[in-house]
C-alpha cells in the first residue's frame, strides 16, 4: 500500500540550504534560512538559555512524563510577558499548554477551533507557508485576503473587506508582529480599528505570536494581540520562543485560550489535553524547563532581555542601511526601513533571483522574501550593489 503514496516536492527552503552550502564562493550570502545570525554570521546559543541548561543538568531529578500540557511553570512564566504584568490570566479566563514550536501550537489552535465548529479560517496572503499546509492537512477552507500593498503599506480595504464578508463561525488568523515573511506590520491605530471589527462580526481571531520581542519590543510587539483581547469574548493565541530565545530546534511553544468564563475554559483546554495526546502525547521538556528557569531567575531574565535588545538593535540597524541605500535598480529599499522582524519581501522575478544565485551568490526563497540578518557591515554594499546589477 505504501507504494500508492505520491511522490513529494522537496522542500524549497531545505533545497537553497544544500546550494548555498555547496557554493565554494567566499563572499556568497545566505538569506534564505529563517534564524537570527550575528554580525559575524553566527547562530548563537543565547548565554542565558546556557546558563539555564546548566542549573537544570544540575537540579532536574526526574525526567518523569509531565502529561500533554506539558510544564505549566513555563507556560505561566511567559504569561505576563504576552498578556501584561497587572492580570496575565484576564480574570482567570486565559491558560494555556506547552506545545512542540509555533508549528505544534498553531495546529493545536487549528484543530481546536475545528473541533468546534469552524470550518474556515480568514487569513491574509502572503503569510507563513506553513499556515496554509495545516489549514490543508487538517481540511480546514483558507479564504484569503491581500495582506500588504505594492509601496510596503498593509492593504486595510482587503482587511475590512475580507471581516465584512465574513460568515458566521468564520475564525481569523492574524500575525501578531514582525510578519512573516514581509516584515508589514499593523499599526496601533490599524489594530485599534481592527478589534472592533473582529468583535462585532463575531468571529474567532487565532493570534499567532512568534516573534515578539524583534520588532519594537516586548511590550510594543503585543499590542495588537492585547488590543483584539480586550474587545473578545473568546480567542486562540499560538506562541513560539524559536526566535526570542533562540530555541529552533529544542521545538519551545505554548498555546492559549481565552473563553468567556472559567467554565468554557476548562471544557476547551481538555479537548486541548485530548487533541495534544492523540499528536505528540506530551512536549519536549528540554527547552520548555530551560525557559522557565530563566523566567523564575531575575538575573537570567535581565541577561535574556538584554540579548534580545541586542538582537533587535542589529536588525533595526541593518533595516536603517538599506532604507539609507534607497534605490538599487529598480528595487525601492526605503520601505524596508520601516518593516519589523527577521523578514522582508523584495519585488524580483524568479529570473532575477536565480540570476543573484548563480551570478552573485546571493540566495534568498523563490518568492523574494529575504531575512535580513544575513546581512551584515561586510556584505550589505555588496547586496545593493549585485541586487541593482540584476534589477537595473
Amino acid at each position: 500500500m505504501l507504494s500508492n503514496l505520491p511522490q513529494q516536492p522537496a522542500d524549497a527552503l531545505l533545497a537553497l540550504i544544500k546550494l548555498h552550502s555547496a557554493d565554494p564562493r567566499a563572499d556568497k550570502i545566505d538569506l534564505g534560512v529563517g534564524v537570527y545570525r550575528t554580525g559575524q554570521g553566527a547562530t548563537p546559543v543565547f548565554g542565558a538559555i546556557k546558563a539555564a541548561e546548566q542549573k537544570l543538568l544540575e537540579t532536574q531529578e526526574s525526567k518523569s512524563y509531565l502529561g500533554p500540557e506539558g510544564d505549566m511553570g513555563f507556560v505561566h512564566g511567559l504569561m505576563p510577558f504576552i498578556f501584561g504584568k497587572d492580570d496575565p490570566s484576564k480574570g482567570g479566563r486565559i491558560e494555556g499548554m506547552q506545545a512542540p514550536g509555533g508549528t505544534g501550537a498553531v495546529r493545536l489552535a487549528v484543530a481546536l477551533a475545528k473541533k468546534a465548529g469552524v470550518a474556515r479560517i480568514i487569513m491574509g496572503l502572503p503569510s507563513w507557508p506553513n499556515h496554509a499546509q495545516i489549514l490543508g492537512d487538517l481540511a480546514v477552507e483558507l479564504k484569503s485576503f491581500n495582506h500588504a500593498n505594492t509601496d510596503g503599506t498593509v492593504d486595510m480595504d482587503a482587511l475590512r473587506a475580507a471581516i465584512a464578508q465574513a460568515q458566521p463561525g468564520d475564525a481569523i488568523m492574524l500575525h501578531g508582529c514582525c510578519h512573516n515573511p514581509t516584515g508589514i506590520d499593523y499599526s496601533n491605530e490599524q489594530w485599534d480599528e481592527i478589534a472592533p471589527l473582529i468583535a462585532a462580526k463575531g468571529l474567532l481571531p487565532i493570534l499567532d505570536l512568534a516573534y515578539q520581542g524583534l520588532g519594537k519590543g516586548l511590550e510594543e510587539d503585543a499590542y495588537g494581540l492585547r488590543k483584539v483581547l480586550s474587545l473578545v469574548p473568546e480567542a486562540l493565541i499560538a506562541y513560539s520562543c524559536d526566535k526570542n530565545f533562540g530555541m529552533y530546534r529544542d521545538r519551545v511553544g505554548a498555546i492559549y485560550v481565552m473563553a468567556e468564563d472559567a467554565a468554557v475554559l476548562n471544557r476547551v483546554l481538555s479537548n486541548g489535553h485530548a487533541l495534544a495526546r492523540a499528536a505528540w502525547s506530551m512536549p519536549p521538556d528540554h527547552g520548555g524547563a530551560a525557559v522557565r528557569l530563566i523566567l523564575e531567575d531575575p538575573e537570567l531574565t535581565a541577561m535574556w532581555l538584554d540579548e534580545l535588545d541586542t538582537m533587535r538593535t542589529r536588525m533595526r540597524q541593518v533595516r536603517s542601511a538599506l532604507a539609507e541605500a534607497g534605490q538599487a535598480g529598480s528595487i525601492d529599499l526605503k520601505p524596508l526601513g520601516g518593516q519589523h522582524g527577521l523578514f522582508s519581501v523584495l519585488p524580483l522575478s524568479s529570473e532575477q533571483i536565480l540570476k543573484l544565485r548563480e551570478d552573485h551568490g546571493i540566495y534568498m526563497a523563490g518568492s523574494g522574501r529575504i531575512n535580513i540578518a544575513g546581512l551584515t557591515a561586510g556584505n550589505i554594499d555588496k547586496f545593493v550593489a549585485d541586487l541593482a546589477a540584476v534589477s537595473g
